[in-house]
């Protein structure tokens, strides 16, 4: 069951990043998340709040179920939220923008991902481009784009 649980707090994140980065990065807290579509100045941008929150949401979930944590659904939820902040921080942060750590890879996934969001990139304005999610886009539309880069 706990497996379960964490499939469901990893999925349930990406569903929920792509609401909250469409309606409330681009929206209300739009001039939060506006640092991360500019050039970047500095380690850090105000962007990196919202992390910050998430990654609260996974801690306050496993400490509370942690005393039963293969029996407990947020303790499994807090631990799919985690596995989902890490992979983010490696694809979208060390891999896509090179920020911190910067590494280069040769996977195909991985790459396909990183042209996605760069669409989403191509501008600063509020509107921004789809996708907002990191792994739920139609991926077919970006192995196009990447089949005709590495032709020419």
């Amino acid at each position: 069951m706990l497996f379960l649980y964490i499939i469901l707090g990893f999925a349930g994140m990406e569903v929920i990043s792509y609401i909250v980065h469409r309606y409330i990065f681009h929206g209300l807290l739009w001039k939060i998340h506006k640092t991360h579509h500019e050039a970047s100045h500095g380690i850090f941008e105000w962007n990196d709040l919202f992390s910050l929150f998430f990654a609260g949401t996974a801690m306050f979930l496993i400490i509370q179920g942690a005393d039963q944590a293969f029996m407990d659904p947020g303790f499994g939820i807090g631990v799919g939220i985690t596995i989902y902040g890490i992979l983010y921080f490696i694809i979208h942060d060390l891999f896509t923008h090179r920020r911190f750590l910067p590494f280069s890879s040769d996977n195909r996934l991985m790459r396909l991902i990183r042209r996605a969001h760069q669409r989403h990139h191509q501008t600063t304005d509020q509107d921004g481009h789809e996708p907002y999610g990191l792994f739920l886009f139609p991926y077919s539309k970006f192995q196009n784009d990447s089949k005709k880069k590495e032709q020419v």
